[in-house]
Parts: C-alpha cells; structure tokens; sequence
C-alpha cells in the first residue's frame, strides 16, 4: 500500500493528483504544513526536513513532488503517458519543465511571497524581496504563456506531470490573487476540470492549510 503525507498545499496536491490519474490505491495522511505535525518524531523519521509531500512505497521515501509524481508514473504508469520514457529528448524536455516551474515559478517567486508575506512573523518581512518575486514571476511566466499560445499541453499535444506541477501552481497564484496572462488562466482552468484533479483536490484540501 502506498501512502502519501501531506495536504492542504500545492505540493502536495502534486502527488495526490498524480495518484489519482494512475487511479492508484493509497493511503492518505493529510497533515498539514506548519502544524506540528511535521515535527513528530513518526513524521520527522521520514523525512528530516519536516516538509510535506511525503511518498512512501514500501521501504522507498520521497519527498519533493515533482521527484514523487515522476515516480508514480515510472513505476505505476508506464502505459499512461504520463512521464516520457527515460533515456528520451521528450523525457528531458519534460524534467526542463519540471525545473523551470519548480525554480522560477516556485521556490524563487511565489515561496517568496510564501515566506516574507504570509510568514513574516517566522521569516521577516521583506517588501523588496516580495516586489522582485512578483516581477520575477511576471517575467517567468510570460515564457509559459508563450510555450502554451498554440498547445493545451507543455509537451507536445498530451497531458504529462509537467502539466500537473504547472496547473497547480497556476492556482497557487491565483490565490495570491497574481495576474495572469489569458492564456494561461485558459490553460489552468482547463486542467482543474480534470475528473482526477477534482478528486484530488477534495482529498488535498479537506483540511486547513498550516499557520
């Protein structure tokens, strides 16, 4: 029996929706960020760095979504078509996506935010920082907006777990109320329509997002 940790973000609604379009089995343990339960010594065992999503398989633990969702579908969806086949130009086309939205539309821009906006209190507040994260996305995202003027799909004219670590932090944005190009919110909200994104996203977001 799989298990995945975590709920009520963005990442980790990665790996659940993952889940959910290979139709897996599994169970799910959706704790929150920033609640404690991170900070337990069952949780901490998994993972030292006391973050979330969590992917257990067996005696295997991952812990980045974008590593997690790329697993799932190696070893579970071959025939899906969800991740390319390793050893493949689609296959580095596909983990060049995963980087890109994972630096320049994540971890540099909208954690930003995360961390000196809706965390000040822990992190401190940086007003410089969060205006060149803002414009950092814009800049970023204007390079999707084009990659996406003549396709549904990042690669090529298929869905791929590219699609679902760029959906699901299209609508991280969203939340921090970002303006996006037209073409993009298209492109998201076609995505978020997915029957396994709505299923997902019941599971991941039935609980409240940590402090």
């Amino acid at each position: 029996m799989l298990t995945i940790w975590g709920g009520a973000s963005s990442r980790s609604m990665r790996a659940h929706w993952m889940a959910h379009e290979l139709d897996l089995e599994y169970e799910a343990r959706l704790i929150g960020s920033r609640t404690g339960e991170t900070r337990t010594p069952e949780f901490r065992q998994l993972n030292p760095k006391e973050k979330i999503p969590v992917l257990v398989d067996d005696d295997l633990v991952l812990t980045e979504s974008a590593a997690i969702v790329t697993y799932l579908g190696d070893t579970y969806g071959k025939a899906s078509g969800l991740v390319p086949p390793p050893y493949t130009r689609e296959r580095a086309v596909y983990n060049q996506w995963n980087s890109f939205i994972q630096m320049e539309l994540d971890a540099h821009t909208l954690y930003v935010l995360r961390k000196h906006r809706d965390l000040a209190n822990l992190y401190g507040e940086a007003p410089a920082a969060v205006a060149t994260a803002v414009a950092g996305f814009h800049k970023q995202v204007a390079v999707a907006d084009q990659a996406l003027s003549g396709s549904n799909y990042l690669m090529a004219d298929r869905f791929t777990g590219a699609n679902i670590l760029m959906t699901t932090t299209m609508q991280w944005a969203i939340a921090y109320e970002i303006e996006l190009p037209p073409r993009v919110l298209e492109y998201t909200a076609l995505h978020a329509s997915r029957p396994a994104y709505r299923r997902a996203g019941r599971l991941n977001f039935s609980i409240s997002a940590g402090a």
